[in-house]
């Protein structure tokens, strides 16, 4: 599992427009501004600039076009840019009292050791988020809540279900918010659960299920009740999913964010995101298909009622273009979501809810290390923190392999711009990429692969790293 140049440019990814304000340091980009909320459930259509990072930490961008070598590594069509920073480490981020939520991102915090009854932690836990695909947790419960006493689920269900839960499948959410009622599924679940802050989506969007209402303390209640309510065959095959979560959701978004990424296991996990550009994540073989293909059946009709279609598109509901700050309900359907939730630790000790939104144009890599840096400064009882030094990349499309040559095979594809864990580094073929070039490949433990240190340090041996045995 090693990662190596850049490769195409994804097709989940649009291009760029141009950044702007005091925090803009990337390269210029071409693409519109958004029209509309981004899409529900995944992806949406905004495409913002990035976000504001500490001084010492922001990256300057140098642009050049792609060379021979490059080219002959499969690397087509894209400028890089390589950080000031490159190669050197940043801290890991350090257990609570600081708890690291940047000034420009709005995070809702809940944390509860089940262990002793309590909460670590609670910032903003009753303000309410979109919970992008959160909400597939209540799908999945309302399609159990009236199968007792054997709570049998039918095969192709099954299939559902789990490609839902494992690898945030989208077409199986909006296949159960169709059949089962759209908002009455909240609505029925919200009295289940004694939920205090979770609504249906707007009026206006009543096909989005993405725009359900959600608060981090409603998301621990929801936790609990799987835990510690629900019929044991119900808590075991939500959980037993959430357990074996995909890091390549079906949408090839990489969705090992937050708690996968600053904790060992064992953990489980139901992740959201809304309105980023990404995708390209390799699809690892415990992806469960979608339960058509499994079944054999056809294409299901046309979208409709059953995923309603992104701002802009047609059939999309008109919004004022002009508008800065749309919302509804009181809201954010604008600026991108990325929510991590789940248990950590032993018999999932602790449930841990981190619901945020992230300033408008922030590349999805940048949201995924701030998120990270966020989780692993809380307090979390029962919770492991992995060895070895942080570091920044740079590039788009960076493939992690198996081994430290381009020849080996592709384990996955890292988020542009996303910080890795290295535990160790060794020689291995050599990259290059005027001007940089290194024949270090770094180990990437939460990935299980390579990447080569051109795209993390320009000079090409990572410092304070010990060599891989």
């Amino acid at each position: 599992m090693h990662a190596e140049p850049p490769g195409t440019t994804s097709a989940h990814t649009p291009p760029m427009r141009p950044a702007t304000g005091p925090a803009a340091t990337g390269p210029a980009a071409t693409g519109p501004a958004a029209a509309g909320p981004a899409a529900a459930g995944g992806p949406g259509s905004a495409a913002p600039p990035p976000a504001a990072r500490p001084p010492a930490a922001r990256a300057r961008w140098i642009r050049r076009p792609l060379t021979g070598v490059a080219l002959a590594l499969g690397l087509l069509g894209a400028f890089l840019a390589a950080p000031a920073s490159a190669g050197q480490p940043r801290q890991s981020p350090p257990a609570a009292p600081g708890v690291d939520i940047p000034a420009d991102v709005t995070a809702g915090v809940a944390v509860f050791d089940r262990s002793t009854g309590s909460f670590t932690e609670r910032i903003n836990a009753d303000h309410r988020f979109r919970s992008a695909s959160i909400v597939k947790l209540l799908l999945t419960l309302d399609f159990l809540w009236d199968r007792g006493p054997g709570y049998d689920i039918p095969q192709q269900d099954r299939g559902r279900l789990e490609a839902m839960l494992r690898s945030s499948d989208d077409d199986e959410a909006s296949y159960y918010w169709a059949q089962r009622g759209r908002g009455a599924i909240i609505e029925r679940m919200v009295p289940r659960l004694g939920l205090t802050g979770t609504t249906p989506p707007p009026a206006a969007y009543p096909g989005y299920w993405g725009y359900t209402s959600l608060t981090a303390a409603d998301t621990v209640r929801i936790y609990r009740h799987i835990l510690d309510e629900a019929p044991a065959p119900v808590r075991d095959f939500i959980m037993g999913n959430l357990h074996r979560a995909t890091r390549c959701a079906n949408d090839g978004y990489d969705q090992y964010f937050g708690i996968p990424s600053a904790f060992e296991g064992p953990w489980a996990v139901k992740q959201g995101w809304s309105g980023f550009s990404s995708g390209g994540c390799t699809a690892d073989d415990g992806t469960p298909a979608a339960a058509d293909a499994v079944a054999g059946a056809g294409a299901r009709g046309p979208a409709g009622a059953d995923r309603p279609p992104a701002a802009g598109e047609a059939g999309a509901p008109a919004l004022p273009a002009a508008s800065p700050a749309r919302s509804a309900a009181d809201v954010d359907l604008v600026r991108e979501a990325l929510h991590t939730t789940g248990t950590v630790g032993a018999d999932d000790r602790t449930i841990v809810a981190v619901l945020t939104l992230h300033p408008d144009g922030t590349p999805y890599g940048t949201a995924y290390s701030g998120l990270t840096r966020l989780v692993g400064s809380l307090d979390v009882p029962g919770a492991r923190r992995p060895a070895g030094t942080w570091f920044e990349t740079w590039g788009d499309g960076v493939r992690i392999r198996a081994g430290a040559t381009t020849s080996s095979a592709v384990v996955s594809t890292l988020p542009a711009g996303a910080d890795v864990l290295v535990s160790c580094q060794r020689r291995g073929q050599l990259i290059s990429d005027p001007p940089h070039s290194s024949a270090w490949w770094a180990h990437l433990p939460q990935y299980g692969g390579y990447m080569t240190t051109v795209y993390i340090d320009a000079e090409s041996r990572l410092p304070g790293v010990p060599d891989c045995t």
